[in-house]
């Protein structure tokens, strides 16, 4: 504790003088369980807890914290672990289920410290050739634990900054456009304004002012507006880091808002085009048709807008169309890998009810442990509205990627090649009755039976992609295989051989992902395993928990029962994460197409109006009101499609950009690109109608007599 800074909220933390084998149990609670599980109780400490065959005297409460490596309730010194100080593993040195944590020296940097470690770590490698071989492939790696645990975070919140920025350029130029329009407006003011001695400085230090009150304005509103919504993202956020809770708008965060806002002010107030004196005729006209050659110029009826002022607009709008539909695309693909994932079938029935019932093994032989799980079983069957029941060693996506990337296993008769890496599998220890309790079909041989318990013959059921790669072409029934990895010694697996009874489909259970893992199942009772419930109900599965937890706790009181959903929530909890990221970024697409329909929209309304004379002399000679309204939304969807171009070649850029600092940046696909570009073309026919149809209405007489 003391080299990760951490600090305690209630009692103290372990010390040295919690260390070594003859130190007396002591036990910390994280924040989080103490909070939730224990409801805060501040006569916690000093009360004593049974760790299997161990106890030890909780001494303290630690401050929030990330959970790493995993989700953690508690942290004990290791005189409660007999395991790890066994024989096995204090002289062994083949596991590989150590971390440590060190603080770099002063003035040292991570590649120093790297480097040393590995040189340490070459040293042992070749002071021990029997144990450390080629083939094994073990190694050694420093990084820093913020790396380690903010990687996949740091990419979102990088993402979700890019994506500000682009609201933030999607506003601005929104702004500009407003800007613009308001100065062709004002053309006749800041024409005698200039005329009367007004230099251009004096000039724009009005719009700066005006600008910077604009802008100050909506900063104001923005925070306003954001403090709540940060606290409802950090309620969600809670559900995976304790330390999301903390989000608040502090003022660095204020001060970032207030330098926008002072940044988007004076670029607004350099958009519009200042007259000057030399530029001001000294008699100032009536605007027509004779004199637009002379500049800037009075006009007591309509507006003038010069092709320069139109070619300002129309770029802005375009670049609101661009930036916006680099968020849709990016939203776009989020949602669909959203869907795929919630659609992608696992290879087993997701409504299946899982619950975590970890029979306490303390004062209890393994046969014992292993009866009570066969009478809960024995007692659920028979339970109205249940179909079937199981019992496994992992729940799919919530533990079954705890054992990393397998373990090294040979099979009889099989000799590898030179060169050919070792082969690598996955177990899972389930009962009888597993497969058809999930629905997971037996391609070949047959399911697990009651006879396969402890002292008879090992045996496995294998996956179908292993039996397809370890046996091509070949029946993998009652072939043998034997798990070669030394690392099994030291979590209690037999490298006696197993016959192969039976071949059953793939499933993907450790990622929502689909991925073809190369599983191997062991009977429940013949190797570590158990402690989880599997029940296939008929009924809503979540009425049988109190049947359950009754059942339980008459077979074993000190068995707790927890954490029961079903698999199709545990899917849910993991995509928690990508389901908040796609809420997210989509809020920042649609905010982003909002402003954009309304810049679109301004910047046609402000077109028409400035081209009621032209319409009016149109319709006169003869053309349709239809032609004009189609003219229209043309404009607004050449503008939308300039955009969509500019954004398509824009975003490729800017994801590259972001690629060489981030890492798992990923391209929309098709589908993603092409429906954001229907969604901004609908929205910019949406934003052209009114002033298309505006257009269409112009009155001839009073267009005529405008000016």
């Amino acid at each position: 504790f003391d080299v990760m800074g951490l600090r305690p909220v209630l009692g103290r933390l372990l010390n040295a003088g919690d260390d070594g084998p003859n130190a007396a149990g002591a036990a910390v609670l994280t924040y989080r369980f103490w909070t939730t599980a224990l409801k805060s109780d501040p006569t916690v400490i000093g009360k004593t807890i049974r760790l299997g065959t161990r106890s030890a005297t909780i001494v303290g409460v630690l401050e929030p914290s990330v959970p790493y490596p995993s989700e953690t309730e508690l942290i004990a010194n290791v005189v409660c672990s007999p395991h790890h100080l066994s024989a096995t593993m204090v002289t062994g040195r083949e596991h590989r289920m150590t971390e440590l944590f060190g603080r770099l020296a002063p003035g040292a940097d991570l590649e120093s410290a790297r480097a040393e470690i590995q040189a340490v770590h070459k040293s042992i490698v070749t002071s021990h050739p029997e144990t450390y071989k080629p083939s094994a492939d073990f190694r050694i790696n420093a990084v820093r634990l913020r790396d380690q645990i903010t990687s996949r975070a740091r990419t979102v919140l990088l993402v979700l900054l890019a994506a500000s920025g682009l609201i933030f350029v999607i506003a601005c130029s929104n702004v500009a456009n407003l800007i613009l329009a308001r100065s062709v407006r004002r053309e006749s003011e800041l024409a005698v304004r200039a005329a009367l001695g007004a230099g251009t400085g004096a000039l724009r230090r009005t719009l700066l002012a005006e600008s910077l009150l604009l802008c100050v304005t909506g900063a104001v509103l923005g925070v306003l507006i954001a403090r709540p919504m940060v606290d409802v993202l950090a309620h969600y956020a809670a559900r995976f880091s304790v330390r999301a809770l903390d989000m608040t708008l502090d003022s660095s965060l204020l001060w970032v808002g207030v330098a926008l806002a002072i940044a988007a002010a004076l670029l607004l107030a350099f958009v519009p085009r200042l007259p000057s004196a030399d530029s001001t005729p000294t008699r100032l006209p009536r605007w027509g048709p004779r004199n637009a050659a002379h500049g800037f110029g009075l006009s007591n009826g309509g507006v003038r807008i010069t092709g320069s002022t139109t070619r300002r607009l129309q770029a802005f709008a375009v670049i609101q169309i661009a930036a916006s539909f680099v968020l849709l695309a990016g939203a776009a693909m989020l949602l669909k890998t959203l869907l795929t994932l919630q659609a992608t079938s696992p290879g087993f029935n997701t409504s299946v009810l899982a619950v975590n019932v970890p029979v306490p093994s303390f004062g209890r032989t393994p046969e014992q442990v292993r009866g009570i799980y066969r009478e809960i079983q024995r007692r659920l069957a028979e339970v109205p509205g249940v179909e079937r029941v199981a019992v496994g060693g992992s729940v799919p996506w919530r533990d079954a990627g705890n054992f990393g990337p397998g373990f090294v296993f040979s099979v009889e008769g099989r000799t590898q090649r030179p060169g050919e890496e070792d082969s690598r599998g996955k177990f899972r220890s389930v009962s009888p009755g597993f497969f058809a309790a999930l629905g997971i079909p037996i391609l070949a041989g047959r399911d697990f039976t009651d006879a396969d318990r402890s002292g008879a013959e090992r045996v496995v059921i294998i996956g179908q992609t292993l039996a397809e790669r370890i046996f091509p072409g070949q029946d993998p029934i009652n072939r043998h295989l034997m798990w070669t990895d030394s690392v099994m010694r030291f979590i209690g697996i037999s490298t006696e051989p197993r016959r192969i009874v039976g071949v059953v489909a793939d499933v993907s259970d450790e990622q929502i992902e689909p991925t073809a893992a190369m599983l191997v199942y062991h009977p429940v009772e013949q190797e570590i395993g158990g402690g989880r419930l599997f029940v296939h109900a008929r009924t809503d599965p979540y009425a049988l928990v109190p049947t359950i937890t009754r059942i339980v706790r008459d077979m074993s009181t000190d068995t707790p029962v927890e954490r029961a959903s079903t698999l199709e929530d545990v899917r849910a909890e993991v995509l928690a994460p990508n389901r908040l990221n796609t809420i997210v970024f989509g809020g920042f697409a649609a905010v982003a197409l909002a402003i954009s329909v309304v810049g679109v929209a301004g910047v046609l309304a402000f077109s028409v109006s400035g081209r009621t004379r032209e319409f009016g002399i149109r319709l006169a000679v003869g053309s349709q009101p239809r032609h004009l309204l189609t003219g229209v939304l043309t404009e607004g969807m050449v503008m939308a499609a300039f955009g969509i171009v500019a954004g398509v070649t824009g975003g490729y850029a800017l994801a590259k950009i972001v690629a060489s600092f981030v890492q798992d940046v990923q391209l929309p696909g098709l589908l993603p690109v092409i429906g954001s570009a229907a969604v901004l073309l609908v929205a910019a026919i949406v934003a052209s109608v009114l002033p298309a149809a505006r257009a269409a209405r112009v009155d001839v007489m009073q267009a005529l007599r405008s000016e």
